[in-house]
């Protein structure tokens, strides 16, 4: 592992974290909003990162891993909340039998205190890397002398070599709200759900595994006490109103988004919660 400084906005230096994981897998992490912006396995990128996209600090990454915290969409806090536009700091590092591990930590400070969303809190975000797989998962823990409620999420962007070759399974039977569509309810009546159009889905109450298909490979996603998923792409007309995606760039991502952003985690004074995500490459695609 090793902590790299880059030229930042406004000359303040940017810190990126690159990890090298075994036989050939890589990732790498920037302290602003902790945000993951590479995951090398199998030989190849499987985490999407617009080329327009902001990597000084004067703005949330469009790519990669973003998290979501402690807010989802748009409310009194800006959008997603406050968490990837903060610095986090790096706690430590280290190998194990089958990867790294590296440990990063966001707390309150006088701004978030200040914020519509005023609480105490100690965040521990945990990524581990294998030859196949990234795990990442935030400890949320209530530092304050009152409960609070929140939204989570990490903002997934997948590279696909093709979007409309590209399949989502592990939906069917489940009820999502549809932000296209004024966040109309339906049920997912598909086994293997496609993107043609501009989507934005929240599927609420999954039961199990996704998995990302395409080209013969695949990426399975499996949560940890996060509910839902969210799909995303923003196809042509979305691209096109965005500064830091690149018009041309929706057919080779898509957004599978583990969270909890249908309803609210509570957390009492001095209580816990682990939630994530393990990203598993495959060289073949098994539907579930």
């Amino acid at each position: 592992m090793s902590v790299q400084q880059l030229f930042g906005a406004d000359g303040v230096s940017v810190e990126r974290v690159v990890i090298n994981g075994p036989q050939g897998s890589s990732a790498e992490v920037y302290l602003y909003g902790a945000t993951v912006t590479s995951w090398k396995c199998g030989g190849k990128e499987r985490l999407f990162v617009s080329r327009q996209a902001k990597l000084d600090g004067s703005k949330p990454v469009r790519g990669g891993i973003p998290l979501v915290f402690p807010q989802f969409g748009p409310g009194a806090l800006p959008q997603h909340g406050f968490a990837r536009t903060r610095q986090w700091t790096l706690l430590s590092a280290e190998e194990h039998g089958q990867g790294v591990v590296v440990n990063l930590q966001l707390k309150d400070n006088e701004d978030t205190r200040a914020s519509k969303w005023p609480f105490k809190f100690d965040l521990l975000y945990t990524i581990d890397l294998t030859a196949t797989t990234l795990s990442t998962i935030i400890k949320y823990e209530n530092v304050d002398s009152q409960a609070f409620s929140f939204t989570s999420l990490m903002h997934t962007y997948l590279r696909v070599p093709d979007i409309a070759r590209t399949t989502v399974a592990g939906l069917k039977g489940v009820p999502y709200l549809d932000k296209i569509k004024g966040g109309e309810g339906l049920v997912e009546e598909r086994d293997l759900v496609t993107v043609d159009a501009n989507e934005d889905r929240v599927y609420i109450d999954v039961p199990g595994a996704v998995e990302v298909a395409c080209g013969g490979e695949s990426v399975g996603i499996r949560r940890f006490n996060f509910k839902d998923i969210v799909l995303w792409n923003p196809w042509a007309e979305k691209a096109a109103e965005m500064s830091d995606f690149a018009d041309d760039e929706y057919p080779q991502m898509i957004c599978v988004e583990a969270g909890t952003v249908a309803s609210q985690i509570s957390l009492r004074p001095g209580q816990t919660i682990s939630c994530g995500q393990i990203l598993t490459f495959n060289s073949s695609a098994s539907h579930i």
